[in-house]
């Protein structure tokens, strides 16, 4: 079997779409870390407001998706609020996709 790397995770991480911007969370900048030890996943992440109503909704698209990965057997997905996301996260690519370039 693989080794599950933290490439392999960001890779993987690229399909999971924040539904009101339409962009994946990785690009946006929502992803602050990820651990990988063997078959367990850890991935640290924000929202773009503490009230983003699809939190519950990117958290558990993000746990689905990397469950997916084989050799993956256990997820934990933090979200945390510090430090507050603002868009100079964001990849250079989604910066220009929203005009921030």
């Amino acid at each position: 079997m693989k080794e599950i790397t933290r490439e392999d995770i960001l890779e993987a991480l690229h399909d999971v779409i924040d539904p009101e911007l339409g962009y994946n969370i990785v690009d946006l900048g929502l992803v602050y870390g990820v651990t990988v030890d063997g078959g367990r996943v850890q991935v640290v992440m924000t929202m773009t407001t503490p009230g983003c109503p699809a939190t519950d909704y990117i958290r558990e698209g993000t746990y689905e998706r990397l469950l997916a990965i084989e050799g993956v057997e256990d997820v934990d997905v933090e979200v945390v609020w510090s430090p507050p996301w603002d868009p100079s996260m964001m990849s250079e690519e989604a910066k220009a996709y929203f005009g921030f370039a």
